[in-house]
Order: C-alpha cells, then structure tokens, then sequence
C-alpha cells in the first residue's frame, strides 16, 4: 500500500528521515512548538540542499498540532531515547492515530517489547533504528515485538524498499547489533584518551588510516552527541567513561553544541 508517513519530533534523525522520505513523496514532521518547528523547517531544506536534490518544499510539512497526523498510515517516533518520555508519546499517538496506522519507534536501544506494549497497538509496533546521516546511511535495524502481525512486517519492509534502505531483522535486546558492539569500541577509545593523554585527533587518525574507518571513534561520539552515547552506554550496561561524564557537565554534546572531543 502506499503510506501517508508521518514523523514525530524534531532532531537530527526526524529531520534526516523527513529528507529521506520527501525524495518519494509527501511527509508530515511533528515538532514540538513554533520555534522548533521553525528549526526542523530550516534543518530539511539545508539537507535537501546539500543532496542538490529538486524537491517541491511542500513535500515535507512541519506542524506542531499532534491532530494533524489523524488521517496518515505510519507514523515513525524519533524523539530523546528515554522510555518515559517515548512511551507516554506513543501512548498519546494511539489515541489519534487510525485503527490501522503503524507506529514505529525510531530508538536505538531500548525494549521494543516495552514501547510497543506502551503504545497500546503491539500487533502494530515496529522498531525502525535507522542511521545518522539518514539521507546516507543504508542500515535500517528492525526490530518486531512478539505481536507484530504479518500485515505490519509487510508493510515495514516495503516502507525500507521505497526509501532504497536495506532492512535486517535483529533481536530485540539492548543495543540490538550495532550499538551493541559499538559503542564498547567508542568508550575503549576514550579510556585509552583518558590514560594516555593522547589527543583526540591522534587516536581518530590512527583508527582511520589503520583501520579503514570512515570516522574515527571520538569523531563518531561527537556526531552520535555524548548525551545520547551516554544513555545508549547506559541500557547496555556499559560502563561510561568519566571523561564523557566531564564534557557533559560543560554542556560539550559534541557537534550539535559546537564542542565535544573535537571542536567544530
């Protein structure tokens, strides 16, 4: 079926996939308030711009009023990975939401099980982890609850099939399988800051140009942000570095804040 998607919030990710889903169509963006919304506004048409892509600026509508998504047919979650904060918001969407719509979460470690219990439509429910920069990424992370019907595997897949992403099925436990392996890598590297001294640039270049990676692992911590890393640290059970814990209580997030283990 051709869906009417929506998505909720207003971050890197929400605005990532709004970019991603205008490339095929019309997409609703649900932000908080005015002025985010005005930032999310903003945030899409500088990403379409930066792809040089020829999209009409209607295809990606922001509202703030959480009635407007009534008539879509999948809505996708993508606000701060807390389950409290993420189950009451599902639970407020299914209660707008039609008897058929999918809601998907877009989190990226926590109980899918849970969330779609909180969302009151478990048979539903999907965990869509996609990847930051969502216009490039490839991966989507799906994640299915024990009640997800066949109907809505169906209709998830053929959702990563239209936006050209390659879905694959992972276990619901915390981190699922990237974050799971990770991010012990990520807070290696900043144990190894910690005791070495080393500068943060030193151990990115040695883990680009020896390893073949893309980012190095403090480069990747300041994208992710270091509140986020923190909390994904947390539901694995991974110990967080002091080091992370000192650059948050300077406000340092990493590059939405201009400052993390790099400065930007």
């Amino acid at each position: 079926m051709n869906e009417t998607l929506a998505i909720v919030g207003s971050g890197a990710i929400a605005c990532g996939l709004a970019a991603a889903a205008a490339h095929h169509g019309p997409v609703l963006l649900l932000a908080r308030s005015q002025s985010s919304a005005e930032r999310a506004e903003a945030a899409v048409e500088k990403t379409l711009g930066r792809l040089g892509a020829e999209i009409d600026p209607e295809h990606v509508q922001v509202v703030t009023d959480p009635g407007a998504l009534a008539k879509t047919t999948f809505v996708v979650e993508a606000v701060v990975e807390d389950h409290d904060i993420k189950a009451g918001l599902l639970a407020e969407l299914n209660s707008i939401l039609g008897a058929e719509t999918v809601l998907a979460s877009t989190t990226s470690s926590l109980s899918i099980e849970r969330l779609a219990q909180a969302s009151g439509r478990a048979d539903r429910f999907v965990g869509l982890h996609v990847f930051n920069p969502v216009t490039k990424m490839k991966l989507v992370e799906l994640v299915f609850p024990r009640g997800a019907s066949e109907q809505t595997r169906k209709r998830t897949l053929e959702l990563c099939e239209t936006f050209e992403k390659t879905p694959v099925e992972v276990p619901d436990v915390p981190g699922f399988v990237v974050n799971r392996l990770l991010f012990p890598y990520l807070f290696s590297a900043v144990r190894l800051l910690e005791e070495t001294g080393m500068a943060a640039t030193g151990v990115d270049t040695c883990m680009k140009l020896g390893a073949g990676h893309p980012m190095g692992p403090l480069e990747l911590l300041d994208l992710v942000g270091l509140d986020v890393a923190k909390a994904i640290g947390e539901t694995i059970g991974e110990a967080i570095p002091a080091r992370i814990d000192e650059l948050l209580a300077q406000d340092a997030l990493g590059r939405k804040t201009g400052r993390g283990f790099h400065v930007y």
